[in-house]
Parts: structure tokens; sequence; C-alpha cells
């Protein structure tokens, strides 16, 4: 677990190898796989999902554990030979966080790619920051798995 702050942000970067081109994987980042990693409907659900690019706008409505929004803009995209990613930045947060960015980063990796989720986020206060760390982590984690099962 690769844990800092930057500018008063908690940091948190989650890898994950895929047996698979970085392109075709990036490629694979659409609102299918968007929606295949939300939590279950009953907990959220889709409201909008421009894309991946930048100025798409992606809202997601909370429903438990109790009704918030979170509505993200892409404020970045890039791809070269050797990665592809975009940067989602919250606009408006649920949960009491103050800032979010996601930054989405799929590596060529030989033959294969490495996806990277790299996450900055703080809430109000340094304590409200380290208490909720351990709950942001562990949301994401289930990923790693998550990305193998649908990039088979």
């Amino acid at each position: 677990m690769n844990t800092r702050t930057h500018c008063k942000r908690m940091n948190f970067k989650i890898t994950t190898s895929i047996s698979k081109d970085y392109q075709a994987v990036f490629a694979g980042f659409d609102q299918k796989l968007f929606e295949f990693l939300l939590p279950p409907k009953a907990m959220a659900r889709l409201v909008q999902f421009d894309g991946s690019k930048k100025g798409d706008i992606v809202h997601i409505q909370f429903l438990l554990p109790y009704k918030a929004e979170w509505i993200s803009e892409i404020t970045h995209d890039e791809s070269n030979d050797s990665m592809c990613m975009f940067i989602d930045e919250g606009k408006k947060l649920p949960f009491g966080l103050k800032t979010w960015q996601h930054r989405h980063i799929v590596k060529k990796d030989g033959n294969n790619c490495l996806i990277i989720d790299d996450i900055s986020f703080s809430y109000a206060n340094k304590f409200l920051d380290i208490l909720f760390f351990p709950f942001l982590y562990f949301s994401f984690l289930p990923r790693k798995k998550q990305y193998r099962q649908y990039f088979v």
C-alpha cells in the first residue's frame, strides 16, 4: 500500500496486472465497465456517463447509506505509446469529501498491462482524512479482482 500526503490530500494507489494489451484494456474503460464496478443497484445508480475524455461528466446517485450525489468531471485525458490515462475530479461530492482526484492509468508492461488507480482525496480536516482512509482504500481494493474478471 502506497500512501502519502500530497497538497494536504491523502493518496493511495492500487495496481492490477492484466494479461492483455494496454490499448485494448483502455478501450474497455466505458459505461459497461463503470456499471460493472459500481456498488449493487440497491446502493447506487448511474445517472450520467459521458465517457472518459476531457469535459465528460460522470454522475452517480448513492441510495445507501443515505441519498447523496457524486458528480465528477474528466479534467484531463492522454495517451502515448506506453500508456493511456484520464483524470476525474469531484465537482459535487458525498460523504463529507472536500476534494477528489482519481487518475485512471493503463500502462504497457511488456505484452501485458498495469491498471493503476491513483486516488487523492481530502475531508474537512486531517483527522477525518485518516479516519476515512481505510474505508476508501478497502472500497477500491476489490477492483483488482473485478478488473481481472472483466478483462478475461
